[in-house]
């Protein structure tokens, strides 16, 4: 069972669903010593090899062995501006597949669903393909092309739609599902599932039912029906993956009033008060809370209305940790123009942008009912305005409500709570298998892949490790 439908859950369901990778013959990769590894093992499918000898000595834009090695493989020279075509032809051996369900909230594509679709990704529209449909290609029937090599947020939820149709893989997703338990059970205590040959050593963690006997997970959970009721489910697996992104939990800053109902925590609130009118050029600031990318588009959308906008962040500008001071001027200009003006309009100072106040180094105190605001900069000193809403835009947090303990005792430091950038899942490198809990894997954000470009290696390593043990590995 897969929890997750996104790029992730998808990737995996086509590996697992018998479409097989090998090297294509005649490829050249310009990768000299990759190539001559391919070469000595030509008929082999990549899943069969050994991952972590192929994946030696790659370097580039992920801390994960296996994702630097699909995506080379994928797209061999893409982050020097090549366009080498993949070294990689796929085959589909329907006799290696491995029966799965993918669960998902949404239609497949995961939260791509709920970004609005005129934002435009960070990332280049061809690191969004998946395997052995490129994205470029597909955007080409369309009739359109990409603005500034990146594509917008609609057409990647539509061609990852679209993807799964074109490779058959409807029939393991259901859609409209929610999780509310992961557990393991007993197999001895449910029927019709005897599978004495798999004794397993168990330690003490919350996870385990009883030492001796055999045990599976039990998934269990409701699907959405079209008239709002809900059918609860539950499922029995032997390995399940969990590849539920981020996107589910909006951090919140924890200071008082923020429960109030002008304080938001998602851009989507901006966009419904512009369309039923209840914002315009004639109110009061927005308040806009952070300094990511997510912010920067509440900024621009706010811009593009000519809503007036104080934004309100904790770093200075010239922090290198800012993402604006990592990103290419060229290719994405809008961002930029985003970090000019955090630079040019601090507070004291009128700058040439109009409705705009920038506030570095400030944070919130409290929100109060009269929708008036309190701030505080670094050197104590209090401010006070007054807003007609607030978007707190500081990142979000995965939800694993459905584990034991919201799976803290599956992060890498296990004091603290699941976080893809600071504190992720610790996996396998080489399996994406928990080190905690076997028979539970991890992949995409959970697992410290953030960008759909590497979450797609985390999937071949898990296939790999799935085919194994179901003994679907030709000799």
């Amino acid at each position: 069972v897969f929890l997750g439908n996104g790029p992730s859950g998808i990737c995996l369901s086509y590996l697992l669903s018998g479409y097989t990778p090998y090297f294509k013959r005649d490829s050249l990769h310009p990768h000299p010593i990759l190539q001559k590894k391919l070469e000595e093992a030509r008929d082999i499918s990549i899943l069969d090899q050994d991952l972590e000898y192929l994946s030696e000595g790659l370097e580039g834009r992920s801390h994960s062995p296996v994702a630097l090695l699909f995506d080379t493989l994928q797209r061999p020279d893409t982050d020097f501006g090549g366009t080498a075509e993949s070294v990689l032809t796929w085959w589909h051996e329907t006799g290696r597949a491995i029966p799965h369900v993918v669960l998902g909230r949404n239609a497949p594509g995961g939260a791509w669903h709920s970004i609005e679709g005129s934002m435009v990704t960070l990332s280049r529209g061809e690191w969004m393909g998946l395997p052995d449909l490129p994205f470029k290609d597909w955007l080409k029937q369309k009739k359109r092309g990409l603005r500034n090599n990146r594509a917008t947020a609609e057409d990647i939820a539509q061609y990852y739609q679209h993807y799964v149709v074109k490779k058959g893989l409807q029939k393991n997703f259901r859609c409209s599902t929610v999780v509310t338990s992961v557990r393991k059970v007993s197999a001895d205590s449910i029927s019709n599932h005897t599978q004495e040959d798999q004794k397993q050593n168990s330690d003490d963690s919350l996870w385990n039912f009883n030492e001796k006997s055999t045990e599976v997970f039990q998934v269990d959970g409701f699907f959405k029906t079209i008239k709002g009721g809900k059918e609860p489910f539950s499922i029995y697996a032997e390995n399940v993956v969990l590849a539920t992104g981020t996107y589910d939990s909006p951090t919140w800053l924890g200071i008082k009033g923020e429960n109030l109902s002008y304080v938001h925590h998602q851009l989507s609130a901006l966009e419904e008060a512009v369309k039923n009118n209840s914002i315009g050029i004639m109110s009061d600031p927005v308040l806009i809370v952070g300094a990511g990318l997510t912010a920067a588009d509440a900024i621009l959308f706010a811009h593009h209305c000519n809503i007036p906008v104080i934004h309100v962040f904790r770093r200075k500008v010239s922090d290198p940790g800012l993402i604006f001071n990592q990103l290419p001027k060229m290719l994405y200009p809008e961002y930029h123009k985003v970090h000019q003006m955090m630079k040019e309009q601090s507070a004291p100072c009128t700058g040439p942008y109009e409705c705009y106040v920038s506030l570095p180094e400030h944070h919130v105190l409290s929100f109060g009912k009269d929708k008036k605001c309190i701030f505080q900069d670094k050197n104590g000193h209090q401010k006070v305005y007054k807003i007609s809403m607030a978007l707190v835009l500081t990142g979000s947090n995965p939800n694993l409500s459905f584990l034991p303990n919201n799976g803290i005792d599956l992060a890498v430091n296990s004091s603290q709570p699941v976080n893809p950038k600071r504190n992720p899942i610790d996996v396998d490198p080489f399996t994406y298998e928990s080190t905690r809990e076997k028979g539970l894997y991890a992949l995409g954000p959970l697992a410290g892949d953030n960008f759909v470009r590497f979450v797609q290696g985390g999937a071949l390593a898990v296939a790999s490790s799935l085919l194994k043990k179901a003994n679907k590995n030709p000799p």
